[in-house]
């Protein structure tokens, strides 16, 4: 009998699961399953051909119906009796929205992260992958362009997230220590873009770039289906240990304002620190000061020892702003503040910009003039 014609069996693949056409690759566990990252990552094993099972974990269920779901929150110890049997765990329940209460979101994603670990570890488990971000690096004037994966975190948890991500570092570094035949990679992504939202994505959403005078942007994107594949080369162990990723390279800030088309509103460093300060401190934007760091210096990373194991990402810097652009049109963001669309139009996309940066003052003044009214 002669071999089914290659897109017949290529059809079947698709629509078999691997460990029902006898695949002999790991059983990968995925946490957050049901959405962003961890839906995209639980398709794209699911469809391999190396990857035997996939064991997913979220609050609600997904889409994927290929994969065996378990509902529950990754705090609750039940978990590592829902992981026996895995070989891999991707650990991608992580609360990173700008509009958390930051005492909440720090409370869910390291009780979250020591769980994971611990229950790994209890269920026989040899492997776990987690994701932090490429700003554990922090941004400085002195970083070296680029990083390499060994350089110091020397990041601080001034911005929004990243104590969280740094706290989460720190207990990768221990867990195999804690538990020992536990091996722990971390992969850390440049500017994530695809279906994102961060303040370095609401960057692109101002109607002026913001550049803080003296200060060397430099720009590296991360496209979350180059992401899925790095996170895809750990679970298979086709690379280990501490895994930067981002796109080849870097943008100037010049090049970013003439691929964007969008304009730069420069303001001295003290004006546009402490105009962010005081603005998140009374509660009109959600994005602390910490976060202008990332838009104001260099952390760029290699990511060489993907590179070294063959991994090659499949979007370059200026494809990611391109889609990021497309992704952004249409929304107004000032400050890290979103606006509707009948305040930017009130007030002026140059106004508005002029009216945030005023700072607390201005906004006292702007309150006492109204009551007078």
């Amino acid at each position: 009998m002669s071999s089914p014609d290659p897109q017949v069996r290529a059809a079947r693949n698709q629509s078999t699961p691997p460990a029902a056409r006898g695949v002999r690759g790991p059983v990968v566990a995925v946490t957050g399953a049901a959405s962003g990252i961890g839906a995209l990552l639980t398709a794209r094993l699911v469809a391999s051909d190396e990857v035997k099972q996939v064991i997913a974990i979220d609050e609600r269920r997904g889409d994927c119906a290929e994969a065996q779901w378990h509902i529950l929150d990754v705090r609750d110890p039940a978990i590592a009796e829902k992981l026996r049997g895995a070989d891999v765990v991707v650990h991608l329940a992580l609360d990173l929205d700008l509009e958390t209460d930051p005492a909440a979101r720090t409370a869910y994603n390291v009780r979250g992260t020591q769980t994971v670990l611990t229950a790994a570890a209890a269920a026989g488990i040899h492997r776990v992958v987690l994701c932090t971000s490429a700003m554990v690096y922090g941004a400085l004037d002195d970083n070296e362009l680029p990083l390499s994966e060994d350089a110091e975190l020397r990041a601080t948890a001034e911005a929004t997230g990243v104590g969280d991500l740094l706290e989460i570092e720190r207990l990768a570094r221990r867990a195999p220590r804690a538990h020992p035949g536990l091996n722990v990679t971390v992969v850390r992504p440049a500017v994530l873009v695809g279906g994102t939202d961060t303040a370095l994505t609401r960057y692109f959403e101002s109607p002026r770039l913001l550049v803080v005078a003296g200060s060397r942007p430099a720009w590296q994107f991360c496209h979350v289906e180059d992401l899925c594949g790095a996170l895809e080369y750990a679970v298979l162990e086709k690379v280990e240990g501490e895994l930067a990723v981002g796109c080849d390279g870097w943008l100037e800030q010049e090049e970013v304002e003439e691929l964007s088309g969008i304009r730069r509103m420069e303001l001295p460093s003290a004006v546009a620190l402490g105009a962010a300060a005081r603005l998140h401190r009374i509660g009109l934007t959600p994005s602390p000061a910490g976060d202008l760091a990332y838009t104001m210096y260099p952390w760029v990373v290699s990511g060489s020892r993907l590179h070294d194991a063959g991994w090659r990402p499949q979007w370059t810097n200026e494809e990611v702003l391109a889609e990021l652009l497309d992704e952004v049109s249409g929304r107004h963001t000032v400050a890290g503040r979103r606006l509707g669309r009948k305040d930017a139009t009130a007030a002026g996309a140059a106004g508005a910009t002029v009216a945030l940066l005023g700072a607390a003052a201005v906004v006292r003044r702007a309150r006492k003039a109204r009551r007078r009214i």
